[in-house]
């Protein structure tokens, strides 16, 4: 059975302080969750979507399931969820099928690598990229120098839809969620582009990440809800 894996975003234009504090109580309130193989509560990043800065008023949650009725049953009847319900303006649903992934995301690598194929679905799925890394501490001021032509690289690649820093430690522990037309825009950024080469050669050359993952979904469905705040 093939696990899905579910990123919701919740936008705050009140509660934002509540939301914030989250950040160290939910992780430890989701004890023994059916079918909930891996999750993060996640910051953004403020901007265009990659930051030092952070953004204060969105907040992800991001959870491997083992069903899919285990994920729909969470979000109708977890105390937890319900109470980002209550308070948030908005949720967004990204709802994806792991595809390819290497690399580890505190020590395990939790994305299933599915049996389709990216050529089977290429041509009428979008694609869906996350990248996770735990930077060295003594190479922080090199990365982060680097962010700005990161961000530049991607903002004006071909086929990118949506872009946002999520990570669950500021400046320590960072990610991307991205977007895309579909798989040849993303290879097309990750292996022609010129920026983007440029950028993966200083990782490897400066020893950015002490731990890195680099994974690549289809995106199933993505839906946007107005909640009452």
């Amino acid at each position: 059975m093939q696990n899905l894996t579910s990123v919701t975003f919740f936008s705050f234009t009140k509660n934002k302080f509540w939301a914030f504090k989250q950040m160290g109580i939910a992780p430890f309130l989701l004890d023994n969750v059916k079918g909930l193989l891996f999750f993060k509560f996640l910051g953004t990043g403020g901007g265009k979507g990659f930051s030092l800065w952070p953004d204060f008023s969105t907040y992800a949650f991001m959870g491997v399931w083992e069903h899919k009725k285990d994920y729909e049953n969470f979000i109708l009847q977890n105390p937890v969820f319900s109470q980002y319900q209550k308070r948030a303006t908005t949720q967004r649903d990204l709802i994806l099928t792991s595809v390819k992934s290497h690399g580890k995301w505190s020590g395990i690598n939790p994305f299933q690598k599915s049996e389709t194929t990216i050529s089977e679905v290429a041509s009428t799925k979008k694609a869906v990229v996350i990248t996770r890394a735990t930077l060295n501490w003594s190479r922080l001021i090199s990365f982060w120098r680097s962010v700005p032509a990161a961000s530049k690289a991607i903002e004006k690649a071909r086929g990118i839809q949506y872009y946002k820093g999520i990570g669950e430690w500021p400046f320590i522990q960072q990610a991307t969620i991205s977007i895309w037309d579909d798989f040849d825009a993303v290879n097309s950024f990750a292996y022609k582009g010129k920026d983007h080469a440029s950028i993966v050669k200083k990782t490897i050359q400066k020893k950015w990440y002490k731990e890195d993952l680099f994974s690549r979904f289809y995106l199933v469905s993505d839906k946007t809800s107005s909640l009452n705040s």
